[in-house]
């Protein structure tokens, strides 16, 4: 990095804090995301502090060395020099203080984060797929578990228990804005707890190199208040209701009749694949593939037609179908809310 650029960090850093945090560490909506925060500026504080003592003594040094030059017209270094062996032995101990008060903040954010929260948080399973993510809610109500994909909603103020899991290679799940990083890893469990501060929507990524397309499996994290929440999960508790519309009723018979129910469930018809995510509710979700287009019809009939055009190497086939029967299929997705 040059000096120019390493210039300009400081003033990249203050302009990200300001963005507001669609996907970014700098804007904490969440208590774990917050205490990571501050372990952030402590170890900017405590670097900082420490880079700038350097710095004086640099400078220092540099006069010195000019003052003794001009005396004698030569450099010269005084074995005997009491203030430089003072500052040694000050700057030895600003180094292990330095390194006790960063090892004592990483050691209490830790324990905050990995600390055990309500007994009566919400339970949910989230599985890493090549690329797409697989959500699971426990219903409070029955104890039953409701699937979506690739959208995960998360009640304000409460505390979410979420078991990471994968079904192939390793991922790593990150929401910057709520919690830390956390792999995704094949036959293990892991778990973290997650206490959303403030509602809205905010962007996760898988963060570990997942195969081609790992910056195409995104998550979107919707933050609703605890009354919306509840009426989001009752309506993802429904199957999906039948279309009134006859153009997605043909969409409905290719869908339920054809190679989609191989591999996609959706609740209420005879789709009951498991290979793919769940499209029972597909309609009311913010993207399609993961985050990697915005929902549309257009985008729905592009993902379905041209899977590997949009997404190279998904494991998402191409379906043939005619003009008239991909606006069919696509009509019925986008209903299904």
């Amino acid at each position: 990095m040059t000096l120019r650029r390493l210039a300009l960090l400081p003033g990249v850093l203050a302009l990200s804090a300001c963005e507001g945090g669609f996907q970014s560490p700098l804007a904490p909506a969440g208590e774990q995301a917050a205490s990571i925060h501050s372990l952030f500026w402590l170890m900017m504080a405590v670097c900082g502090f420490m880079y700038l003592l350097v710095l004086a003594g640099l400078g220092i040094g540099l006069l010195r060395a000019r003052r003794r030059r001009s005396e004698t017209g030569e450099p010269s270094i005084n074995p005997a020099d009491r203030g430089l062996t003072r500052g040694l032995v000050a700057w030895a101990a600003l180094i292990v203080v330095g390194l006790a008060v960063l090892i004592t903040g990483s050691f209490l954010v830790e324990r905050t984060i990995a600390g055990a929260r309500a007994r009566d948080a919400l339970e949910v399973r989230v599985t890493g797929h090549q690329w797409w993510w697989r959500i699971q809610y426990r219903d409070p109500a029955t104890g039953a578990w409701i699937e979506t994909a690739n959208e995960l909603h998360l009640p304000l103020g409460q505390t979410t228990r979420i078991a990471l899991g994968s079904s192939d290679v390793i991922h790593s799940f990150w929401v910057p804005n709520i919690a830390q990083k956390l792999d995704l890893i094949p036959g293990r469990i892991n778990r973290v707890d997650l206490t959303p501060t403030r509602a809205g929507w905010f962007r996760g990524q898988c963060a570990e190199f997942c195969g081609v397309q790992h910056a195409h499996m995104a998550l979107d994290v919707k933050v609703d208040t605890p009354e919306e929440f509840a009426r989001w999960l009752a309506s993802q508790r429904r199957p999906a209701t039948p279309p009134a519309d006859p153009a997605a009723a043909r969409g409905l018979q290719l869908v339920t009749r054809g190679q989609c129910a191989m591999c996609h469930a959706i609740r209420g018809t005879q789709a009951v694949g498991r290979a793919g995510p769940d499209l029972t509710h597909f309609g009311g979700r913010r993207s399609v593939a993961a985050g990697t287009l915005t929902m549309s019809r257009g985008a729905v009939q592009g993902w379905i037609t041209q899977p590997q055009a949009v997404k190279p190497g998904t494991m998402m086939p191409p379906v043939a179908l005619s003009p008239a029967d991909a606006d069919a299929v696509s009509r019925y997705l986008m209903d299904l809310k």
